[in-house]
């Protein structure tokens, strides 16, 4: 069965870090291009980073500084550190690869 599955969102203080992970079953990130997206309430869904199978890496200019997109090849895992987050980030957080999108995971980034 291929799926993602993300996980480490929380409720975080502002200026709080977090990791968010996702997981695949069924596709190899370290041969895909993958995404982090982001989704705030009554907003449209944004491009947060991308990491491709080369290891290049971008960022919406928002989160450039403070976060880091990453991989672990052996866990089949991407990862989204997440450094002096803002009240305004909170929203539900989402990894993709091609057509194939995870069920997301809220980070709420409040006081």
């Amino acid at each position: 069965q291929v799926q993602l599955v993300e996980s480490g969102g929380d409720l975080v203080q502002p200026g709080g870090s977090l990791r968010l992970s996702c997981a695949a079953s069924g596709v190899i990130f370290s041969r895909k291009t993958v995404r982090w997206y982001r989704q705030a309430p009554g907003k449209e869904r944004e491009l947060v980073a991308t990491i491709t199978s080369a290891g290049m890496k971008s960022y919406a200019d928002s989160v450039k500084g403070r976060f880091t997109i990453f991989r672990d090849n052996a866990k089949n895992t991407v990862y989204l550190q997440m450094n002096n987050l803002k009240p305004e980030e909170t929203a539900v957080y989402y990894c993709n690869v091609d057509y194939l999108w995870g069920q997301g995971t809220q980070v709420t980034v409040s006081s």
